[in-house]
């Protein structure tokens, strides 16, 4: 019996040597990186690993969390394929989702990539477009659609809705390289609340925990995602939303997070090539915004629609009727008014959206502590000229 620990040992020091090198994730090396669990606890009080990342993390045998199970070793075996063909993924045994220590890293990471890139808005849609593909009417996951982490499949990124998507998935990668142990549908969503806090917006009272689907043939169908110029807009945003479980307050403050970003005609069809106020970005330059302001959280959303004042500012069908249709104009005038009632509504129903469908392991999820506050929102120099 005094072979046993001996032998534990050196298949952690094989699985250390792995979890240090960029490929230990990929398809070659599934066998040798699924999840090691404690299996007695004379086991684990003999044997313990060290294991360092880019964040200086170290997990042992003898914490209580690895007791459980080595958190660093991969959720899901990854192969990137090119970029259009998206990530596909084999599945291997898990103890837990997501590590908690390896997400508040990761966020601290995010909010690098955002100082870097000004990247917020496709961030922010790409939670969005994971979750919003919920449906209340099916109870079986993944079948369902949410918070699934199914958009980093091809089949999916190809629905017309997700256009420009791939950027998003390109820019959070290495971010999931790194952090093995944050699954894909926490990634998401941990990248799209931490896009909106640091541009000035609410903190949004998020959990993690989610599981991510394993393969491409558990995607949603395409249709799911709303519309920007259908027929009947209030008719259609209704139907979208109302598929998920929100209600009109939840559609109107959600449609506010389009204070930040920009739309493509060649993406989405719709807005100008380029305007006064995108023409040299930041960021990557061209677009039609929705504010002057587009990358600062704020309720001038609200203030533009309502006045349409300024042709080089977009206004969309589905824009225009929360001021014309009478339950949503409730909303949308209070939120006019009162960027406080914008922020608090806006942080719940964000905060739900996030959680539409996804299955938590542990089911009650898990919270991070607060930690730094972001720091003072500062709006960058736009091509305008204004501050």
């Amino acid at each position: 019996m005094a072979a046993r620990p001996a032998s534990l040992t050196q298949q952690q020091i094989r699985l250390q040597s792995k979890s240090q090198s960029p490929m230990a994730s990929s398809l070659s090396t599934a066998a040798s990186s699924r999840l090691l669990c404690s299996t007695t606890a004379a086991a684990a009080a003999a044997a313990k690993l060290s294991f360092s990342s880019a964040s200086s993390l170290s997990f042992s045998l003898s914490s209580p969390s690895s007791l459980k199970c080595l958190r660093f070793s991969p959720l899901i075996s990854q192969r990137r394929s090119s970029v259009n063909r998206g990530y596909s993924t084999v599945p291997t045994t898990k103890c837990a989702a997501s590590d908690p220590d390896q997400l508040k890293s990761a966020r601290e990471d995010i909010r690098e990539l955002l100082k870097s890139t000004f990247c917020h808005p496709i961030l922010v849609r790409l939670g969005w477009h994971d979750a919003g593909t919920y449906d209340k009417n099916i109870e079986e996951w993944p079948r369902r659609g949410g918070a699934n982490a199914s958009l980093r499949f091809e089949v999916e990124l190809k629905h017309a809705a997700n256009a420009g998507l791939v950027n998003a998935l390109k820019l959070i990668q290495p971010i999931k390289d790194k952090y093995s142990g944050v699954t894909y549908a926490d990634l998401f969503q941990l990248a799209s609340a931490t896009a909106i806090e640091e541009a000035g917006g609410p903190k949004i009272p998020m959990k993690y925990g989610r599981v991510d689907v394993s393969g491409p043939e558990q995607c949603p169908e395409e249709g799911r995602l709303p519309a920007a110029g259908p027929p009947s807009p209030a008719e259609h945003l209704r139907n979208v939303f109302y598929r998920m479980g929100l209600n009109d307050k939840e559609i109107v403050a959600l449609s506010g997070a389009h204070t930040v970003g920009r739309s493509r005609p060649e993406r989405s069809g719709w807005g100008k090539p380029e305007t006064k106020y995108t023409k040299d970005g930041p960021g990557a330059p061209g677009g039609q915004s929705w504010t002057v302001q587009w990358l600062k959280f704020d309720n001038s959303y609200f203030k533009d629609i309502k006045e349409r004042r300024d042709e080089d500012l977009l206004v969309l069908p589905t824009d225009a009727v929360l001021f014309e249709d009478p339950s949503f104009k409730v909303y949308a005038e209070k939120y006019a008014e009162d960027q406080e009632a914008f922020f608090k509504d806006y942080a719940e129903a964000h905060a739900k959206l996030s959680n539409l469908g996804a299955k938590f392991d542990p089911p009650e999820g898990i919270v991070l502590d607060d930690g730094a506050a972001p720091e003072k929102f500062v709006a960058a120099k736009y091509s305008s000229g204004k501050d």
